[in-house]
C-alpha cells in the first residue's frame, strides 16, 4: 500500500492559498463528478468503518450503476466510477436504505479519519470508535458544518501516532490513560476528558470558519489562512466555550467550569504536547493477521493495488466480515481493508480475489493515480506502467506514477515521483525536503533501472 496522500497540488508549492472565489468542487454521493469514464460519486464513511450489509450495498450499486469496481481514497472514503446519466437519485435511495446517507446536507463534510487497528491490537491508549460515531453525530447535527469545505478533515489517533501524516485539519490524540485526549487545530491546543473530545473537535472547525470569514480567505484548510492556523490560538470560541481549569465541554458545548478560571483552550501552543505514540507508529496495518492486545484475534489486513476493488473482492471481504469477524470492515487511509475479528486462516479468501495479504508484498509503497482512460488530463495509463515495473526496487523508497503535473493523490513525505510527459516519456524526480531532481525525462525501457536507484536513496541529498 502507498504512504497517505498529500493534499498539496505539488511539491514546492506554499501551503498558504490566495482568496478563494468559489467553494470547493469536491465530489460528493449526491454532487456527482464527471469524468472520461463516466460520473464519480465519493461516499464518506467515517474511519472508513461500514457494516457487511452497507458493503454488499455499495457492491450492489457498483455493479448495477457504474463499473463493477470500487475505489478507496487517501481518506478512507469509497468512490463508484463510472456511472451512467440519470442514475444519481436511484443512488442516492440506495445509499440512504443502506444508512450511508444520515445527514444529506452535510455528507460532504464527514471527512473523518482515524487510527484503523484502534481497539483490536491493544496498542492505543484508548479505543477511538466511539468517539468517531460521537463526533459524526456531532457534525450532522450541526448548523454550521455544512460550511465547511469537502477537504476539511478531522483525525482521530488513539495515541499510537498515525494520523499526523494525514496533515488534518483538527485531531484528538489520545494521551497515555486514555482519561484525556488533546485536540488541536493550526496553534490552538487544548486537553480535555476523553468523552468530550468529539465536541472539542467541532468547536475546532467553528473556530477555523470564524477565521476564514474574518480573514476573508474562505479557506478550505486550516494551513490556507493567513499566519497557517497561528491565529487560531486566541480564538473566541476556544477562548469563551472553555474556561474551567479541567476543561470539559459542558451541554451546549460551554465548559462546565469551577469559578473564573484561567482560559484553558485559548492556550498558545505552537505544537501538540509531545507525542508518545502506543505503538509502531506511521504507515498504516501492514497486510497479514492482527494480534489482539490480549494475545487473541485482533483481525485481517489486507491491502488494496491501487485501491481498486473488484465487486467481487469487496463482497469476499464483506462475508468474511459476517462471517468470521465482527460484522464490519474498515477501509483505511492507505488504501487497505481491515476486518476485524477475521483470523489468520481466512487470509486465503482475499489472496484469492487479488488482493494483498503478504508483508512483503512489492505492491507496498506502490501507488498511482487514476490515468488513463478514466481521467482526460492523463498522458498515459499509469496504472498499467506501474504494474509493469512494479518489481523495480522493491522495499525502497515508497513510488507513485501520475498521469500529469497535477500529481492527484501523491504521498507525503520523502517518495520517488514518475510523471508522465506524453509520448511515452516519464520524469523522475525523489522529492522530499532538501533532494534533488534526477535527470529525466524517460522512456519506459530506459524507466527500471533508474527507477530501482532511485528507490534506494536513503538520505535526502542536499
Amino acid at each position: 500500500m502507498p504512504p497517505a496522500p498529500s493534499n498539496r497540488p505539488n511539491r514546492d508549492e506554499p501551503l498558504v492559498t490566495p482568496v478563494r472565489d468559489r467553494g470547493d468542487a469536491c465530489p460528493g454521493a449526491l454532487r456527482l463528478h464527471s469524468a472520461d469514464d463516466g460520473a464519480l460519486a465519493r461516499v464518506r464513511v467515517p474511519a472508513g468503518v461500514v457494516s457487511a450489509a452497507q458493503a454488499y450495498a455499495l457492491a450492489d450499486a457498483a455493479e448495477r450503476l457504474g463499473d463493477g469496481a470500487l475505489d478507496i481514497t487517501s481518506r478512507g472514503n469509497l468512490q463508484l466510477r463510472g456511472l451512467g446519466p440519470g442514475c444519481a437519485g436511484e443512488l442516492a435511495d440506495l445509499l440512504d436504505t443502506a444508512g450511508l446517507l444520515p445527514a444529506p446536507r452535510h455528507e460532504r463534510v464527514r471527512n473523518i479519519v482515524a487510527s484503523p487497528l484502534s481497539g483490536l491490537d491493544g496498542r492505543g491508549h484508548l479505543d477511538v470508535q466511539p468517539l468517531v460515531r460521537e463526533l459524526d453525530a456531532l457534525l450532522c447535527a450541526s448548523e454550521r458544518a455544512p460550511e465547511l469545505s469537502g477537504r476539511f478533515l478531522f483525525a482521530l489517533d488513539d495515541g499510537r501516532g498515525d494520523m499526523a501524516e494525514l496533515a488534518p485539519d483538527v485531531m484528538l490524540l489520545a494521551e497515555p490513560g486514555g482519561a484525556e485526549v488533546r485536540v488541536t487545530v493550526g496553534s490552538a491546543s487544548a486537553r480535555v476528558r476523553a468523552e468530550d473530545g468529539p465536541r472539542a473537535m467541532l468547536l475546532a472547525a467553528e473556530a477555523f470558519l470564524d477565521a476564514a470569514s474574518a480573514t476573508g480567505t474562505r479557506a478550505w484548510r486550516v494551513r490556507e489562512l493567513p499566519r497557517s492556523g497561528a491565529e487560531l490560538a486566541d480564538a473566541p470560541v476556544w477562548r469563551e466555550r472553555c474556561s474551567g481549569p479541567v476543561g470539559s465541554v459542558g451541554p451546549g458545548g460551554r465548559c462546565a467550569s469551577e469559578g473564573a478560571a484561567a482560559p484553558r483552550w485559548g492556550l498558545r501552543a505552537p505544537a501538540p504536547a509531545p507525542r508518545t505514540p502506543a505503538g509502531p507508529g506511521t504507515g498504516g496495518p501492514r497486510p497479514g493477521p492482527v494480534a489482539g492486545g490480549d494475545g487473541g484475534v485482533g483481525g485481517m489486513s489486507v491491502g488494496v493495488p491501487f485501491g481498486r476493488l473488484s465487486v467481487g473482492a469487496w463482497r469476499a471481504l464483506a462475508r468474511v466480515a459476517q462471517a468470521h469477524g465482527t460484522g464490519e470492515l474498515r477501509v483505511t487511509p492507505w488504501r487497505g481493508v481491515v476486518v476485524p475479528g477475521a483470523g489468520p486462516e481466512q487470509l486465503g479468501v482475499p489472496a484469492e480475489a487479488g488482493l494483498v495479504t503478504d508483508p512483503d508484498s512489492p505492491w507496498l509503497g506502490v501507488g498511482a493515480c487514476t490515468g488513463r482512460p478514466g481521467c482526460a488530463k492523463s498522458l498515459a495509463d499509469v496504472r498499467a506502467d506501474a504494474t509493469a515495473h512494479l518489481n523495480a526496487g522493491a522495499g525502497g523508497l515508497p513510488v507513485y506514477w501520475s498521469g500529469c503535473e497535477r500529481r492527484c493523490g501523491h504521498p507525503r513525505g520523502t517518495w520517488v515521483d514518475v510523471v508522465a510527459t506524453g509520448d511515452g516519456r516519464y520524469d523522475l524526480a525523489v522529492r522530499g525536503a532538501g533532494t534533488d531532481e534526477l535527470p529525466g525525462p524517460r522512456t519506459l525501457p530506459e524507466l527500471a533501472d533508474a527507477l530501482a536507484a532511485a528507490r534506494t536513496i536513503t538520505t535526502p541529498t542536499k
